[in-house]
């Protein structure tokens, strides 16, 4: 979340860099700002009434030494009315920093100066592409049909143990898949990113830690008995190692990398671009996460790009990059790249990974600090990526890599699928 400080000292700046995403923000600042002053004047008749007590606590210990019981008795009742009303306003001070908790979490993240303007994912800039689109046999097939063909993916499998959205990946799909996972923790581990297994749920501080809630609340998996989430992303997880955490400013960057099953509600999402694994309730996502020097997070965020390019370079799949507009960028980032792969068959892009930094908002958040050179405690700044999310991965793979006798493999991942074609 928005730092309150900076916020009370550049409440017009923050108002007009908010207009970006097309959010009037006045009101919700008005609020903050009011919520804070009347925290601030409970907090000062919490200090005094609290002051008060304890001197009158002192007097009448000293009048009991010196024999003055009946005085000490009638300042006695006095201070059991000061506590009294120190109660009460504590409980209005916790009850009023609640309220102003909420009111800063409706508050999103200020884009960077790079955003460019716009409503939604048709003003997103793209400003880089590469690899030629491939010219697929005639009647070549969607990855849905392939995965019919070869009986690799059974979806109709999914809906009967659990429901649409939730595929069985067989045979040489099951391989693929873990070839997948595999090769793209390989790759992070070898650019220096720690791998970690994380768990496949989280409390509900995590999820208020990077931004997940209250934003997306209604699409994400509640364990109600619980009160635990499944993730949508191990950015959740992997993020909150460092939650409540003062690191050390030698440490940085700090780099982890993890592979997690992820699960989303993806409500209201239907048609024909939802077909296949477009869009699933349940898909396997390799991320890496950054906890980086505010000095240092903009270079940080290129070499991110620059990772996931040389990844699909490898996989040899036509893809490009975009700019996020303001309309299109995610409630908790400052700045963010997607890449698109090219469905030949669909003839369309399917977005595989976004590459974000979030500066201090989530920091902000987790409490996430660092001491600097001067000893002084600052909010670090975190960024993260899917490298990558394989779903639409798979997809793009089975439909350019087509042929009349089967569907070959990219030769990178023959070593680990232990084949060069599915037939």
């Amino acid at each position: 979340m928005l730092q309150l400080n900076a916020i009370r000292e550049n409440k017009e700046a923050f108002i007009e860099a908010l207009k970006k995403r097309n959010l009037d923000a006045a009101s919700l600042i008005d609020t903050v700002l009011n919520l804070d002053e009347s925290r601030k004047a409970i907090q000062t008749n919490l200090d005094n009434t609290l002051a008060q007590s304890n001197k009158l606590s002192k007097e009448i210990g000293n009048l009991y030494k010196t024999g003055k019981a009946q005085e000490a008795n009638a300042l006695k009742e006095e201070t059991a009315q000061l506590k009294e009303n120190a109660k009460q306003l504590s409980d209005d001070l916790s009850k009023i920093a609640s309220e102003l908790q909420d009111a800063l979490y409706q508050i999103p993240n200020v884009p960077h100066s790079s955003v460019p303007n716009g409503n939604s994912e048709e003003d997103n800039e793209e400003i880089f592409s590469e690899g030629d689109i491939p010219k697929l046999i005639d009647g070549a097939l969607p990855h849905w049909e392939l995965a019919k063909k070869y009986d690799i993916i059974d979806f109709e499998l999914g809906v009967k143990i659990a429901g649409a959205g939730f595929p069985v990946y067989k045979g040489k799909g099951a391989r693929l898949q873990r070839a997948l996972i595999n090769y793209f923790l390989d790759k992070n581990t070898a650019a220096g990113y720690t791998e970690t297994q994380v768990p496949h749920v989280v409390n509900e501080a995590s999820g208020y830690g990077t931004g997940q809630l209250p934003d997306k609340e209604g699409q994400m998996y509640h364990m109600q008995t619980d009160d635990l989430y499944l993730i949508p992303t191990a950015e959740i997880p992997v993020t909150n190692m460092f939650r409540d955490d003062i690191v050390n400013e030698k440490d940085f960057p700090i780099t982890v990398t993890a592979y997690t099953p992820c699960f989303r509600r993806e409500a209201g999402s239907y048609g024909a671009h939802v077909r296949g694994l477009n869009r699933l309730h349940q898909f396997d996502k390799v991320e890496i996460v950054r906890v980086e020097h505010p000095s240092k997070s903009y270079e940080a965020l290129d070499g991110m790009v620059e990772h996931v390019k040389d990844i699909l370079r490898e996989l040899e799949l036509p893809y490009r990059i975009l700019r996020l507009c303001a309309g299109d960028l995610g409630f908790t980032s400052a700045l963010t790249f997607d890449f698109e792969v090219f469905s030949t068959a669909q003839d369309r892009w399917l977005e595989i990974s976004s590459v974000s930094n979030f500066e201090t908002y989530q920091a902000n958040r987790l409490k996430l600090r660092f001491n600097d050179e001067n000893g002084k405690k600052q909010l670090a700044h975190t960024l993260n990526g899917s490298s990558l999310a394989l779903p639409r991965v798979l997809a793009g793979i089975l439909e350019n890599y087509q042929t009349e006798d089967g569907i070959m493999i990219p030769e990178v991942l023959i070593p680990y699928c232990g084949f060069d074609k599915i037939d």
